[in-house]
């Protein structure tokens, strides 16, 4: 009789625990609005800066804003580094509307991009060191967690048409991986995969518009969000060079949180 309830207990806490840590995933909508700027002074030195809105509930809620900016050297026409800082401002919704948490970052850069066969290929390897605030039941920051992140970006873009200044297909996935003291059950912190067009409108501005999906495990291991995105980033890419090199024009460099 003894062994049977030890063996019932066991069981049920089994089942407990089971239910406990299922696999919980939210579905949301979201828009994601973004400004992304590249400059470039010389052959070698330049800037960027970026500034993003995104929305939960489509357009109804707040979920973040985001500033970053940087240097960038050319070490080609094809090949960047880049570094810089950034902060974001994270929504966090409490009784009595929404409290924002604060974020720094630094980040550092490698980024390829070509030209074959009149697709455009790039590739980006982006690493970020994070202080995020972390608020408490009464919105008041409670401590500051650390993490370092690193980033995988693929994309391409597809011509359709003969003329430029017709849409072209747009493809990415990027890949967000991060490590802490307190990352323990989600290493892999998202991935992001979008479909749509690249339009140029000029030389120097052009935009994504299209749907990007983003799965992304929450700190418990269990939760997940599964956003699907409406996304729309606009490029502007000016060049300030006197002598220009008119093998490759200036290209923008692709911008998200």
């Amino acid at each position: 009789m003894k062994f049977n309830l030890v063996f019932i207990i066991i069981i049920l806490s089994s089942v407990c625990l089971f239910s406990q840590t299922e696999k919980e995933i939210n579905h949301q909508t979201q828009f994601w609005w973004s400004i992304n700027s590249t400059g470039r002074f010389t052959d070698n030195w330049g800037f960027m800066g970026d500034f993003h809105i995104r929305r939960d509930n489509f357009i109804k809620d707040p979920n973040f804003y985001f500033l970053r900016l940087g240097a960038v050297y050319w070490v080609s026409n094809e090949f960047t580094i880049a570094a810089g800082l950034a902060h974001l401002w994270l929504a966090n919704k409490y009784d009595d509307g929404f409290h924002f948490a604060g974020e720094k970052r630094i980040y550092q850069q490698l980024q390829w991009r070509d030209n074959i066969n009149n697709l455009f290929f790039l590739f980006r390897v982006r690493n970020e060191q994070r202080w995020q605030e972390v608020l408490d039941e009464n919105a008041e920051v409670d401590r500051i967690r650390f993490s370092n992140r690193v980033r995988f970006l693929f994309a391409v873009s597809i011509p359709v048409f003969e003329n430029a200044y017709l849409p072209k297909i747009a493809i990415a996935d990027e890949m967000l991986i991060h490590f802490g003291k307190e990352i323990v059950y989600n290493s892999l912190d998202q991935n992001r995969i979008f479909i749509g067009i690249n339009q140029k409108i000029s030389k120097e501005f052009s935009f994504d518009f299209g749907y990007m999906y983003v799965y992304q495990q929450k700190y418990s291991g269990f939760q997940y969000d599964g956003n699907h995105t409406l996304r729309w980033f606009f490029y502007y890419s000016p060049d300030y060079r006197d002598s220009k090199d008119q093998r490759i024009e200036h290209y923008r460099m692709m911008g998200d949180e």
